[in-house]
């Protein structure tokens, strides 16, 4: 299956990235970072708070789901400024939307759609390559799966 798909993609030669700590994919216009009840009870953990729940302060509900909360500046209420560089503080059990980033499908639709995002990412073609399976594997994570970038 994954031999088939890979004669279909523009991508499956490979695609470098090497995350900067930049922070852009964390911070900018406003957004949402989907979370489930699982990934919220994990943070929720990883935070020591044993019951399981996040207060608005760090989850707002969007709808009939979740997303994190945005700090008044457009940052991630877990992304972290020290030293030029960023990071985030919940970084090991950080939502499967930050995990697979930037293998997002919406990102991976056309060279130039991937490209794009070299204005806001400059990590895009650059650093490691990923061959093709480890780019599906990325992309179609789901919560409770290994950690990925």
């Amino acid at each position: 299956m994954a031999k088939t798909l890979s004669k279909t993609k523009w991508y499956r030669a490979g695609l470098a990235f090497e995350c900067t700590q930049c922070g852009n994919c964390c911070s900018g216009p406003p957004g949402y970072v989907w979370v489930t009840k699982a990934e919220v009870v994990a943070i929720a953990k990883f935070l020591g708070k044993q019951d399981g729940r996040l207060d608005k302060r760090y989850v707002r509900r969007v709808g009939i789901r979740k997303s994190l909360t945005e700090k008044p500046n457009g940052d991630c209420v877990f992304l972290t400024r020290e030293g030029g560089k960023t990071g985030c503080s919940i970084y090991p059990v950080r939502p499967v939307q930050c995990r697979n980033w930037p293998f997002w499908t919406g990102n991976l639709e056309s060279p130039s759609s991937w490209n794009e995002l070299h204005k806001n990412c400059p990590g895009i073609n650059k650093g490691k390559r990923y061959d093709f399976v480890q780019i599906e594997t990325l992309r179609t994570l789901k919560p409770g799966d290994p950690a990925g970038t």
